[in-house]
């Protein structure tokens, strides 16, 4: 089965896996690990920020990044198919009381006009607006990369305005990688950063988030409030340190993939991909008008190809490091003949 439902999907290494063995452990919840301390202190240098707090998810860690930048009944700034809306369980309004105000967007870059326009006037009932959130890569546009330029512009709105910035960088390393990027330069705009270490990268779990010393204090407190305090933590942040040392390069493999893959289908007369939009490891796919995306999700099940439906009309492809080029090539080969 070659399975390109996801970048999470990924087993460790053995190499990983003697990393986590040998790993240092002491009780995180003291900050007493050295495994779980060095990685924070490895993330928070690789994005030039003060402070880094190792967690479980890539949820906890955006919903934490909510909660320490906003009070209850404010209001927060989001495209309407981030992550953090879609996918995270209404939970912006269970933890920390806001609303959310969606805005459309081109391939995850909101209008700057509509930023502006949706900022609430200082008036007694409105809710406050206090946050804007940002996603790179996005993944419901397909991995498509959030430019510098964009999120320069944002912040310009956003210090005019004394609102705060939270980036959902869950795959900030694909940006990276794909437009030379230093990690540092996307992370200066904002002021807290989710990383996850289980997508791309390979690890079997954790995300980390950085911003500054006071912000990451507060965040150790809501970690634990959410269960996130996880002992001898250093076996899952050894993973992490040996996939930022070992598997951020190697994204460049994952986008080949993805373009070979892209460029392949796209001979077909019945498929239509932007291969502009193809631009990190994630194929968002159109399926043709007799075809749902539903049905050619059961078909290649049946073909020996796995990925996930995302609209009535669109699939979603994603490739990662247990993804060779030969099955880029049988993946390609075998939906060709069930769109044919």
């Amino acid at each position: 089965m070659i399975d390109l439902r996801s970048d999470t999907l990924t087993k460790p290494t053995q190499a990983m896996l003697n990393a986590m063995l040998s790993a240092e452990l002491g009780d995180d919840v003291y900050g007493e690990d050295p495994t779980v301390n060095e990685l924070q202190e490895y993330v928070a240098n690789l994005l030039q920020k003060e402070a880094a707090i190792f967690v479980p998810t890539g949820t906890m860690s955006n919903q934490i990044g909510v909660k320490i930048n906003t009070n209850p009944g404010d209001e927060v700034i989001i495209e309407k198919d981030a992550h953090i809306f879609f996918f995270e369980t209404a939970a912006p309004a269970i933890i920390s009381n806001v609303q959310m105000r969606t805005l459309p967007s081109n391939l995850g870059e909101m209008n700057l006009t509509d930023i502006e326009n949706a900022i609430r006037p200082d008036i007694y009932y409105f809710p406050k607006t206090t946050l804007i959130c940002l996603e790179n890569t996005h993944n419901r546009h397909g991995g498509t990369i959030i430019s510098l330029e964009y999120i320069k512009n944002v912040y310009d709105i956003a210090k005019q305005n004394n609102l705060i910035m939270h980036l959902d960088g869950a795959r900030l390393w694909s940006a990276s990688v794909a437009t030379k990027i230093p990690l540092f330069e996307y992370a200066k705009y904002f002021d807290t950063i989710s990383v996850c270490l289980s997508k791309g990268l390979g690890t079997p779990a954790g995300s980390v988030l950085v911003g500054s010393k006071e912000k990451i204090t507060l965040a150790r407190k809501w970690r634990k409030i959410l269960g996130g305090g996880m002992r001898q933590a250093g076996i899952l942040a050894a993973a992490g340190l040996y996939a930022l040392k070992n598997n951020i390069e190697r994204l460049e493999e994952d986008h080949y993939h993805t373009k070979l893959f892209a460029t392949e289908l796209n001979k077909l007369e019945n498929i239509s991909i932007n291969l502009n939009e193809v631009q990190t490891n994630m194929v968002a796919l159109t399926t043709p008008e007799n075809i749902t995306a539903n049905e050619l999700t059961a078909k290649a099940k049946q073909k020996g190809i796995l990925f996930n439906p995302i609209s009535k009309n669109k699939v979603r492809i994603v490739f990662h490091l247990d993804i060779t080029k030969k099955d880029t090539i049988n993946a390609t080969e075998i939906l060709k003949d069930i769109l044919k």
